[in-house]
Order: structure tokens, then sequence, then C-alpha cells
């Protein structure tokens, strides 16, 4: 037996038998960890205990007739002690016997279902469950009094129906009628679908297989008991609404489970919780994987390097786990190593069938945005994508909205589009069984393939999309009209993923090319020394052509009036300036204009500042630009003049009113600053690392309004302004200086650690945080931790409590030698993650966000973030 109940009464200790019983339940339970439920019937469980009581008269009976028998009596006094020690249910505490009855009958339900569930798990090969299914029945709140509808939501094979199925059978017991409607979107498909499942919904819950098709009386019915469903697979708002309508039909006490792809469809039917499916953690993955492809929880000797490879493949989706697992049972190492490189190239059908699901759901414009994010767009900027989609006519407001809500794609914390590896290949898959031939397929990113096309000229007018890494490589000849037949080509970009990527593309001319259709044209290395003068691409929106040979662009560019972005990057033979004036008006819808590294050019036009749309303008490392043109008005949030020959600004500069980024860093003519900088009210950065000839700063950037990090270090400036610490006594500063700086007014925070937050508690600012030169964590600081990351287990109450402010922080960030001024910028955050047993997900919070690109020493971080009410509601 899975549990005992034992029933003490007033005459069981009389019972030989009832005794000998006793002591044989215990010894099971020590055995065979049996569990064992006493019931105390009108008897003190201390009375039984003890022996005491009308409990302890009946034992003493007993006792007289069997004083001889020591040993057997010893058994029963220590049986009767341990019983009576158990957690039970006592009849005095417990009015009327029906409802302890109940009570009875209940707590065994659950008990033996918890044992069940925890067998299915082993029997199952479940994973990672119980903890979710926990998180589950949080959310659920199974013991509140309001119809609750919770949603499950991920992509296909991540676990939702095995999630949905293992809350349903271990909390189904706790409800009068319960059902799970498995496979609601395939089975709504079938003749009659939706009338079938409404029927089984019925018969289920009201436990009646013969059950009236008459719908109001049979909700009505519903309406009186405490009932659990889980709709499985939903993939449309009105298979819900065909199946049961709405909540209203339902008791305040029931609860409802919905598995879906779609998001929206949980927003339709006002679900206002929501579950996200996450892949599983990594040891989670390799032991589901080890149990399939090693009947297991651990890879066999030899084989680890093979699963870490699966892992990396599979990225914590259960299904693809379990499928490669099954697939790859039993085989030689041989056969491993091949199918993972054919898993490279070519996915796993099982895995394509269930993927392509959602993709089969979407519309001819949100398909293509799919297939072009999958070749083309993983982490790129998400507006730089919708720019795009625009000018190809896909609607993307709407399109990439939808891909979010079924989980196709992702917005990560940087606004860069993120796809789950599998989903990629699911988009390249389709792609390739387009056609047999590369050359007849829409989209190309596979260096082999485009290699062989551009070599033989095989291209056709299939081709919407070329994305060549030319590191990988040989040197690549083009014909001059290589591009001449691909007339529907949108996207074409050459790049190299090495740093200093040699330029392998050559050629001797380019006919037009026909890039009547191309939107997006990046070309690293390009080069010829101009486009051809009659080359037609009206729609081009981006042009990037970064470390080209070209010299004259902007003749050229007068006929892209649709263009926002202009990459030049590194063009060192660029022309000395910007010869025609009349260009202007026709760059009006210009937003970027990167001239990084033109080392030839001398100077701007004067109306460079007035595009109306212009917001970034890099002229960093243009060794040869002295000044900028007078500014009339503006909208530019980014101007990078990093190591110019500018020797001022313009004070005209304070009608940059937008200017959030301003970096003036390795200026070394730079002598003062302009006294009217504090204008620029959205000021958030200003680095002036490395201004060796600027001595001292403005005393009226104390009365900036916004945030502001300065960057002071490498310059000949010594004492901060009195104005200047202000501001970062209120919050309002980041400060990263070097070692022979002074303060004017010491910061207490450096002093006194914790305490020394106390007076700035009270200013508007949330944060605060700053930047020094060391390599050591105050001491005052409790905890402590090497790495990346830091865990803190707080207390249950500890966000309740009202001593608790805010968190103080301090991070070392430290180089190796290769990276000391080798010219790239590197971002780095600090996050606080807070996890809390109220839902599911945790609360992040970006404590600071650096970016730097010369690092001489060791940074020490410090800061606080202070609590607010929303933080953790």
């Amino acid at each position: 037996s899975a549990i005992s109940v034992i029933v003490f009464s007033e005459g069981y200790a009389s019972s030989r038998w009832c005794l000998d019983e006793l002591v044989r339940i215990l010894e099971c339970k020590k055995e065979y960890a049996q569990i064992v439920i006493p019931v105390f019937y009108q008897v003190d469980p201390s009375d039984v205990r003890n022996q005491t009581g009308s409990f302890g008269d009946s034992f003493s009976k007993l006792e007289e007739r069997l004083k001889e028998n020591t040993e057997k009596l010893r058994s029963w006094r220590k049986a009767l002690k341990e019983a009576a020690s158990l957690s039970g249910f006592h009849s005095l505490n417990i009015r009327p016997e029906s409802e302890l009855i109940n009570e009875v009958v209940n707590h065994i339900s659950k008990r033996l279902l918890d044992q069940v569930f925890r067998r299915n798990d082993n029997k199952n090969q479940l994973v990672g469950v119980e903890s979710r299914v926990e998180e589950i029945e949080s959310l659920l709140g199974v013991q509140s009094k309001d119809v609750y509808a919770l949603g499950i939501w991920g992509i296909g094979g991540i676990g939702k129906t095995t999630i949905a199925r293992a809350t349903f059978d271990k909390i189904s017991s706790d409800f009068e009628g319960s059902c799970f409607l498995e496979n609601v979107r395939e089975e709504s498909q079938k003749p009659g679908g939706l009338a079938c499942l409404r029927q089984k919904l019925l018969s289920n819950l009201l436990k009646d297989k013969n059950v009236s098709l008459a719908i109001g009386l049979n909700f009505r019915r519903l309406s009186r008991m405490k009932v659990l469903i889980v709709f499985d697979d939903v993939t449309c708002f009105s298979q819900l609404e065909s199946i049961i309508g709405s909540l209203d039909c339902l008791t305040p006490v029931s609860r409802i489970i919905i598995t879906t792809r779609n998001k929206q469809v949980l927003r339709n039917w006002g679900v206002r919780k929501i579950y996200e499916m996450e892949a599983l953690e990594y040891h989670h993955a390799l032991e589901l994987f080890s149990r399939h492809a090693f009947k297991q929880n651990h890879p066999d000797v030899g084989y680890e390097k093979f699963s870490s490879k699966v892992m990396k493949y599979a990225q914590g989706v259960p299904l693809a786990l379990k499928v490669l697992g099954c697939f790859l049972y039993e085989r030689e190492k041989e056969v491993w190593e091949s199918a993972i490189n054919k898993l490279q190239r070519i996915l796993h059908p099982s895995i394509l069938e269930v993927l392509k699901i959602s993709y089969d759901s979407l519309d001819d414009k949100e398909k293509n945005i799919f297939l072009d994010v999958a070749c083309f767009f993983q982490g790129e900027d998400v507006n730089l994508v919708m720019k795009f989609h625009n000018a190809s006519g896909f609607y993307p407001e709407i399109g990439i909205s939808v891909l979010v809500d079924k989980s196709l794609i992702a917005i990560g914390s940087y606004n860069q589009i993120r796809m789950h590896d599998l989903l990629q290949e699911l988009g390249r898959e389709i792609v390739r069984q387009e056609s047999i031939n590369p050359g007849n397929r829409s989209r190309l990113w596979h260096h082999e393939d485009i290699y062989e096309i551009l070599t033989y000229n095989t291209g056709t007018e299939k081709i919407e999309g070329i994305c060549l890494d030319m590191s990988k490589v040989k040197e690549l000849r083009l014909n001059p009209n290589t591009f001449t037949k691909m007339t529907k080509l949108r996207f074409l970009k050459f790049y190299s993923s090495l740093f200093n990527g040699e330029n392998k593309c050559k050629m001797s001319y380019l006919q037009d090319p026909g890039f009547a259709e191309v939107k997006y044209l990046h070309w690293h290395g390009y080069p010829l020394k101009s486009f051809p003068s009659n080359l037609s691409a009206e729609k081009l929106m981006l042009l990037e052509v970064p470390d080209s040979d070209i010299e004259r662009l902007w003749d050229c560019v007068k006929h892209y009036s649709k263009l926002n972005q202009i990459i030049h990057a590194a063009c060192h033979k660029l022309i000395a300036k910007i010869p025609n004036p009349t260009l202007m008006p026709r760059l009006n819808k210009l937003v970027i204009l990167n001239l990084r590294g033109s080392k030839s050019l001398k100077s701007l036009p004067s109306g460079i500042f007035n595009l109306e749309f212009l917001t970034k303008l890099d002229l960093s490392g243009c060794p040869k630009l002295k000044r900028l043109p007078e500014i009339s008005s503006g909208n530019i949030s980014w101007l990078f003049l990093r190591g110019t020959a500018i020797e001022e600004l313009p004070s005209s500069i304070e009608r940059q009113l937008r200017l959030s980024w301003l970096d003036l860093s390795n200026c070394k003519r730079l002598k003062s600053l302009p006294s009217s900088l504090y204008k620029l009210k959205s000021l958030g950065i200003l680095d002036l690392q490395g201004c060796s000839n600027l001595q001292r700063l403005p005393e009226c950037l104390g009365q900036l309004s916004s945030p502001t990090t300065f960057n002071l270090a490498k310059t000949n400036i010594e004492r901060i302004p009195e104005s200047i610490i202000q501001l970062f006594v209120s919050g309002y500063l980041l400060l990263s200086y070097g070692e022979r700086f002074e303060f004017v007014q010491k910061p207490p925070f450096l002093e006194r650690g914790c305490l020394a937050l106390q007076p700035l508690l009270g200013f508007s600012m949330g944060k605060l945080h700053i930047v020094l030169s060391g390599n050591e964590i105050p001491k005052w600081f409790e905890f402590q931790s090497v790495g990346s990351f830091i865990t803190l287990e707080m207390p249950p109450d500890f966000f309740n409590n009202s001593r608790v402010q805010g968190i103080a922080f301090s991070a070392i960030l430290a180089f190796s030698d290769r990276h000391v001024d080798c010219g790239t910028w590197f971002s780095f955050s600090c996050e606080l993650k807070v996890k809390t047993t109220k839902d599911c997900g945790p609360h992040d919070t970006r404590l600071f966000q650096s970016r730097v690109n010369y690092v001489e020493s060791y940074h020490l971080h410090l800061g606080y973030y202070l609590f607010c009410e929303e933080d953790f509601n």
C-alpha cells in the first residue's frame, strides 16, 4: 500500500489485532517510505501518545491480561507514541463528521496524485517540469475565488502541452469536474470538429456521456460547479468562442489553462496572466537528451563533446532534444559526427513539421518578413528592419507584431531582432526547398552557394537577397553583368566577419546592374572608384561601403531620393569635401551619415545640420576635419567627432537641443568648450577622453538638467568645478576620471559606504553611478563574488520591509592586454534581476550601461538603485 490510515478511537487500544497492525504499518513506513495518516476520533493525541485518559484505560486492561509478554507491550507503547506524534486529523477540531471524512479523503487523494505525478515524470522522461508546474500553480491561485484564465505561450516544441498536462494531473482532483482538450487546432479542422470538442468538454465536466446538446442548459449546470479546463494548442479566438463562449458561464472558483503559439488569442479572450515558456536550462536539456540517446541521465564516456554540439543546436527545446536523442540512440561515433554536420544545413523533418505550423499560419507579407529575418536580419536593429520592409511593401508594423505574438521572433533589450536558432533553420530550410538549384532560390546566405553563383554568373530573377561573408571565400572575380539578371534583388550585403577582413572581391567595371528594387546595399571593400553613373537604384534606403576604394559617391547619390542611411566608414580615398551644395535637399530623408575614417575629408557643407531627419552624424577618425559649419537648427541626437582636428565647437551648437551624445574623445587640438554647452538639455554623454589640450570645464555645465556621463580620462583637467559636483551629489552624474583629479568637494559616497547614501535618498533620481580607477571592491560590500554575476537569496518578506529602500552595487571591469587601445568599442552593462514568488518572470532593471574604446586600467563602478512601488507589484 502507498498510504495507511489509522483511526484511533477510545476502544482502539483494547484490540491486540489493531496494535499488531499498528506496529506493522510503522515498519512499512520505515522500510518502504509508506505514508501514514493518523485520525484521532474523539480521543486526544496526547492520550494516545502517553496511554492516558479513557484511551489509557483500555490499554491498561489489555496490559493486565498480557503482563507476562513485556516485549510485546513495549513494542505497542513505542508504536503508539510514534504514531500519535505524526501529523494527522482530530475530530474535535473538524466538525461535523462528514467534513472530517471529506478532509481525510481529499488529503489522501492529493498525496496519491503527488506520487503519481512524480512517477509519471520519471516514466514519461520529463525533466525540469516540477518547478514550472509550481510556478503555474502559483499563477493560477487555486485557492482564490475569481474565474482565472492562464495562458501558456511559446514556440512549437517548447513543452507547453507537457507542462499543461503535468499541472492538470496534479491539481485536477481539487475540482468537481475537469477536462483536458488536446489538439484543439488539429481537431477543429475536422468536419464537425468544434461541435465534437464542445460535446467532449461537457461530457467530461458533467460526467455524462449522453449529455444533451442543449447548450444553454448545460452551461447553466456548469455555472454551479468548480471546474478545471485545459484548451491545448489553440490557434484562434473563434475556437474558444465556439467551444465555450466566454468566462461568464463559469463559477468564480473555476480555472482555465490555454496553450498557444499566438499571444493575440490570449489578449482577445481577456487573459491577463501569461506564462512564457522558456527553453530548458543546460543541465536539464542535457539530462533530457541523455535519457533518449543513452537511456540514462548523462552521456556515455567519449560522447560528451558530441552531446555538447547537440545542446548548442537544440538550444533547450525539448522536442529537438527528444527527436535527436532517439535518432542517435545506439549509433556509432562516426554517425553522430555526420548527423551533427548535416543538421547545420538541413533541419530534421520531425522538428521541421512541428515548427512549420506557425509559419503556415502567416500571410504572404508576414512570411516574407520571417524569411528575411531568418536569412539576413538576425540580431539587427528593429528600426532598420522596419524601414527595409516598409520600403519592400510588407507592412512591418503589423507583420513584426504578429511574428512576436506567434513566438517566431523576439525584440531584445537592445531593440534587436532575435530568432531562436531552430526557427532560423526553419526559415532557411523553407528557402532551400524552393529549388534544388541555389540560383533559383529567393534568398542566399551560404558562402559556397553564393560563390558558385557569382563566379559562374548563374543568378536568376528569383533571387531577392544575397548575404555573403567574404572572409569565408577565396578571391571572388565578378563579371561586370553579374547582377543584371537579378531584377527582383532587394537586399545585397557583402561583409567580412573578421575585424580586418581582406577585400577579396575583384572586378574591372560594373555595368548597370539593374538595382531598381534594391533597398539595402552594403558592400565592404567595394573595389571600384565609383558606382556607374547610370546606376538606377531609386528605392535605395541604406548605402554602406566601408573600407572601400570609392572616391566619388555624391554625384550618383543625388538620384537616390529615398536614401536615409549612408555609411562610408574607413573610405580613405573619399574626396576631400562634398562638392555640390545643391545635393543637400536631395538628401532630406537622410537619418544616419557615417563618414568615420575618411582621412581625406576636410569640410562639410553648410546645410548638413539642417537636414530634417538627420539624427546621427559620425565623423570620427577624420583627422583633416578642422571645423564644423554654423548650426541654425537641427535634430541630431548623436554627434561623433573622435580623433578630428577640431579646435573649438561653434557656439551655435546650443541649438542642437536633441543632442544626447557628444563624442570629442582624442580631439587633441580642442582647447575649450563653449559656455553655452549647458543649454543642451538632452545631453546624456559628454566624452572628452584624450583631449590633452583641454585644461578646464565651463562652470556652467552644472546647470545641465538631464542625467549625464562625463568621461574626462587623459585630459589635463585637474579640478572639477563645484557646480558639476552638485550634479554628482544629486544623482545626475556618472563621472569617469583618472587618478590625478581633485574634487573641490569630495563625494561622501566614496568615503563612508552605505550610510553616506542616506542624504541622497530624497532626490528624484532613482539611481546613481560613478566610475573610478581601481581594482578592489570596497570592503563594506558584504556580498561579493568573482565572475560576471552574483546571486543572493533574500528572506520572503524582504521587499515588504519598509527599511529596505534600495540596493548599492559595485563591480570591477577588467580587460586583457589585447583590448587596450585597439580602436574597438565595447559595450557592457550591469543588470539587477529580482525573482519573486508572485509571478513567473524575473523583474529586470538595468543598473548601468557603458561604452568604452580605451582601457588603460581597471574600472571600479559604484552606485545605488532605489526601489519604487511599481518594481515588484
